[in-house]
């Protein structure tokens, strides 16, 4: 009998030590990542492309630890598949920019803008492309031609402002230069240093498409999007220009012109977009011989034979030119080219009126003077906007109020026309600021 009770304990005491050492075989897997196979160390693993940094995700409390929660294993892969969370924060990721910098970008992809400064223009070019760089998403490269006088003061300005849109940009100063003729002469033709937009593509030689736009422009949208234009050509056009006039009876040209002009009321040179791989490329049709002539080879003699007849100077030879050659040139709407023509006697752009301006161009002096308040509360607000404040506080309601105070123009009876386009601009960029960089609510 006391045998068999000494058979029973030691048979329960060695399941007991079973029972213990299962346990604690239980206890040591549960703190371990379950269901990942082991690997011999020298197995090929499958490399996945590198997933967006994001913040690293809240723990479920302060000191929480990793071996006391479990990591669950990730659904595997099935090849050519990508994970469904990296993709969707690499897309947020590149909507905001983080990931595709725009240093990244290929310089084939950036938008080339041009401009030509003298004299007094140093501010007004300086607000432009302000304007071009508030609202824009592509990388730009400002080639601005200006008197040595001026090209300090332009790398000053330009080098101050904030780090966040300086790197949406580079630019490059150079000497007004004429490849033909007297110097003198091109100078002088209608304002100071006008006519150097006519050796753009000669000076230019690297660059494939340009927008050139004068002094007193300004962007009430992005850059991006005039830019596009571009894609609208067919195969002959290589220059794209808005209407001198919507209305040709009452227009400068048809009027009092005494040379040869574009259409029916000739073209504004003011905001001009242009293929200079085409224009470099193509013998243009002309008055002066029976073939053709190179855009450089054309320039001095269709000067020296117009030059008594023309008044506009530069955009008068522009005219000529594509008289003669109309197949070159893609016209865009008057929203692209919003001058004090459009609304002073009435307004008369249609398309401005359904989309808003898009550019606007302030011609006359008006940013300057009383005679069109409603242009000039456009260029104080743009000139006086400070860089890192809110857009809508700092620019847009203010210049809503300022609006109210042009009401007895014909051109300040018309507000939602010049401020439809920036509304839009504003809100998409103020939107894209909340929901990309800040994010959505999380506890949502």
């Amino acid at each position: 009998m006391k045998l068999r009770s000494k058979a029973a304990a030691l048979l329960l005491l060695a399941l007991a030590v079973l029972l213990l050492a299962l346990l604690s075989l239980r206890a040591r897997q549960d703190l371990e990542p379950p269901g990942f196979p082991a690997r011999p160390e020298a197995a090929p693993q499958r490399r996945h492309a590198p997933v967006p940094t994001l913040p690293p995700e809240p723990r479920a409390f302060p000191g929480a630890a990793g071996p006391r929660f479990p990591r669950r294993r990730p659904p595997r892969l099935r090849p050519g598949a990508s994970r469904p969370r990296a993709a969707s924060r690499g897309k947020l990721a590149r909507r905001s920019g983080e990931v595709r910098s725009l240093h990244s970008v290929p310089p084939e992809l950036w938008i080339h803008l041009a401009v030509v400064a003298c004299g007094n223009r140093l501010e007004e070019t300086l607000v432009m492309l302000k304007s071009a760089v508030l609202f824009s998403h592509r990388k730009m490269r400002f080639h601005i031609f200006t008197e040595d006088a001026l090209k300090p003061e332009f790398d000053k300005q330009l080098r101050q402002w904030p780090d966040s849109y300086t790197k949406k940009f580079e630019h490059k100063l150079y000497p007004i230069t004429f490849s033909v003729g007297n110097p003198q002469e091109w100078k002088k033709l209608f304002k100071p240093c006008a006519a150097q937009r006519l050796f753009l593509p000669v000076i230019l030689k690297d660059v494939d498409s340009l927008l050139y736009v004068d002094t007193d422009v300004l962007f009430l949208r992005p850059v991006d999007d005039i830019w596009k234009l571009l894609r609208q050509f067919n195969s002959t056009q290589l220059a794209a220009m808005a209407p001198e006039h919507e209305i040709p009876k009452i227009g400068w040209y048809s009027r009092f012109a005494r040379h040869p002009f574009y259409g029916s009321a000739g073209v504004n040179s003011g905001v001009m977009l242009m293929n200079l791989t085409r224009i470099r490329s193509t013998q243009f049709k002309n008055s002066l011989i029976p073939t053709g002539l190179a855009w450089e080879e054309m320039l001095l003699p269709l000067y020296q034979k117009y030059k008594n007849a023309i008044t506009w100077g530069d955009q008068d030879l522009l005219n000529i030119i594509f008289y003669f050659n109309p197949e070159c040139l893609y016209v865009f709407p008057c929203q692209w080219n919003y001058r004090p023509d459009h609304c002073m006697y009435g307004s008369n752009c249609k398309e401005a009126e359904r989309e808003g301006v898009s550019v606007l161009h302030g011609n006359r002096g008006v940013y300057h003077d009383d005679k069109q308040p409603t242009f000039r509360a456009l260029y104080e607000a743009i000139r006086d906007f400070p860089f890192r404040d809110n857009l809508f506080q700092s620019m847009y309601y203010p210049l809503q109020l300022k609006f109210l105070e042009t009401v007895h123009t014909l051109c300040g009876r018309i507000p939602q026309v010049f401020l439809k386009q920036i509304e839009k601009t504003m809100r998409r960029a103020y939107e894209k600021h909340i929901v990309i960089h800040v994010g959505p609510n999380p506890m949502s």
